[in-house]
């Protein structure tokens, strides 16, 4: 079953931009024709089988995926996997929505808004991974409420998640790391993967680069990766 928002929520919902600079013609039509044939509609609990046309060997959702880097590298590689990619910059929709069509992904599910409006509405322990990749880090003290990881959010990964189903938390901002760190790390249903140092300071096998990484990068950032295992 789905489970509602709990009202008591602090979250204050949706912040930051929605668009950028104008789309290009063909850009636009793929956000007019291409996006309502992989919307997920969020206004009712999802039935990913007839979201997808298949019961799902395995569900990986990602979370604010930006240009679709990560997402588009994933879904070729995993062609087997059925994926969920939420961002409410609709630039970074239309780049996706070009992969999609360029590489004829046909595993991809996107929504364009809010992540939360999707996750409320899926099935528990429907999904064997979440990925969250450097996240708006709102970095002033009066916007860290709306910071993506909250309690409220680990719960919700919890309930979502398969037994040893994963969540993957990257960022380049050594605070938000911590935050992360705080408010996972005391759920009953995570355990760190991390062994050394260095299983947090490496990316994960297969890791595809993002345009955010590159920028960290070159501003002499270092990303901290964080995978918590979902517990039996």
């Amino acid at each position: 079953m789905s489970h509602p928002i709990d009202p008591a929520d602090p979250r204050p919902g949706l912040h930051g931009r929605r668009k950028g600079k104008p789309l290009r013609t063909h850009q636009n039509d793929l956000v007019t024709d291409l996006l309502p044939q992989i919307s997920v509609d969020v206004s009712k609990p999802v039935d990913l089988v007839a979201l997808f046309g298949q019961e799902p060997k395995e569900l990986w959702i990602e979370i604010g995926f930006g240009g679709g880097e990560h997402l588009n590298m994933d879904a070729l590689n995993n062609p087997d996997v059925c994926f969920i990619g939420c961002e409410p910059f609709i630039n970074g929709v239309a780049k996706m929505l070009a992969n999609i069509e360029n590489n004829g992904l046909t595993n991809v599910r996107l929504h364009a808004g809010d992540a939360f409006d999707v996750l409320k509405q899926l099935p528990d322990g429907c999904a064997t991974r979440i990925n969250l990749l450097y996240p708006d880090p709102w970095p002033k003290r009066r916007q860290r409420k709306r910071r993506f990881v909250s309690d409220h959010s680990v719960q919700e990964f919890a309930r979502l998640l398969k037994s040893n189903g994963v969540f993957r938390f990257a960022s380049d901002i050594d605070d938000y790391t911590g935050w992360t760190l705080a408010r996972v790390l005391p759920s009953p249903h995570f355990t760190w993967e991390a062994e050394s140092a260095n299983d947090w300071l490496i990316p994960w096998p297969g890791f595809t680069r993002t345009r955010y990484e590159e920028k960290a990068i070159r501003e002499g950032r270092r990303s901290s990766y964080l995978t918590f295992r979902r517990k039996a």
